[in-house]
């Protein structure tokens, strides 16, 4: 079962954490009610306000957590692409392994590229 869900998490991993930073930009942006008490945008309750030093925290985790996985994302996509954008076998040998990493974490599109790179070169 955990497979299933850690593959589906997978395929959306780009849209995931592009969504996780909106969220967590917006729930940090409630939270900043805490260091600037004039800052109420959003018109909200004082009961809300009087959350929002928790807000503030829980939002930055949030906003971090997002970033971070975007950036591993971007990171990874532009390995993988640089490097499959070869057309030497001795270049690809090299980093066959890192390859194998980077794509693990990545959607299965990225998966069949490789797969297909191996098959031209002959690489087991």
């Amino acid at each position: 079962m955990s497979g299933k869900i850690s593959g589906f998490l997978t395929e959306l991993k780009l849209s995931l954490s592009i969504v996780l930073t909106i969220i967590g930009f917006l729930i940090f942006l409630i939270g900043m009610n805490f260091i600037f008490k004039e800052f109420n945008m959003f018109r909200l309750s004082e009961e809300i306000l009087n959350w929002s030093i928790f807000m503030l925290i829980i939002g930055f985790i949030i906003l971090v957590t997002g970033i971070y996985y975007l950036y591993t994302y971007l990171k990874d996509r532009k390995f993988i692409l640089d490097e499959l954008e070869t057309n030497k076998r001795s270049e690809i040998i090299k980093k066959h392994i890192e390859l194998q990493k980077a794509v693990k974490h990545m959607p299965s599109k990225y998966k069949k590229m490789l797969k297909e790179k191996e098959e031209e070169f002959k690489i087991k």
